[in-house]
């Protein structure tokens, strides 16, 4: 199913994603891992990628990024990102903010984010 390009979305959780859409999600380096499992599969076989993901690290680093950090399982596939604090596309021309969740104003969510942000005017509130 997969491999044969019948699936039209996947949604994955990522610990990287670059403002070019590519995800980092299957390894960090120096932890212990057992293989990287579908994700590159499901990454190259999908028509759409969704990724839902903190929006920052434990540690308070944005997790979207300019640039993956860590080993990428695909390139330039993300077409949205879905955090706790925010819905962002991914367009050709970059991130562009689609919705913020409740009560989170937009120059939090870009103070959080690493990469650039196309931000609308009058940006929406996630529908609970």
């Amino acid at each position: 199913m997969i491999r044969g390009g019948h699936i039209d979305l996947a949604i994955l959780g990522a610990m990287e994603v670059s403002q070019e859409g590519d995800i980092a999600n299957w390894m960090i380096p120096g932890k212990m891992v057992k293989g990287m499992g579908g994700a590159m599969d499901l990454v190259a076989g999908a028509r759409r990628i969704v990724v839902v993901m903190d929006h920052c690290a434990k540690d308070g680093d944005s997790k979207v990024k300019r640039k993956c950090t860590l080993p990428l399982t695909g390139l330039r596939v993300v077409n949205r990102i879905i955090t706790d604090i925010a819905v962002i596309d991914v367009t050709p021309t970059g991130l562009e903010l689609i919705e913020r969740a409740p009560g989170v104003s937009v120059d939090t969510i870009v103070s959080r984010t690493e990469a650039p942000l196309s931000v609308r005017p009058d940006v929406p509130e996630m529908k609970l």
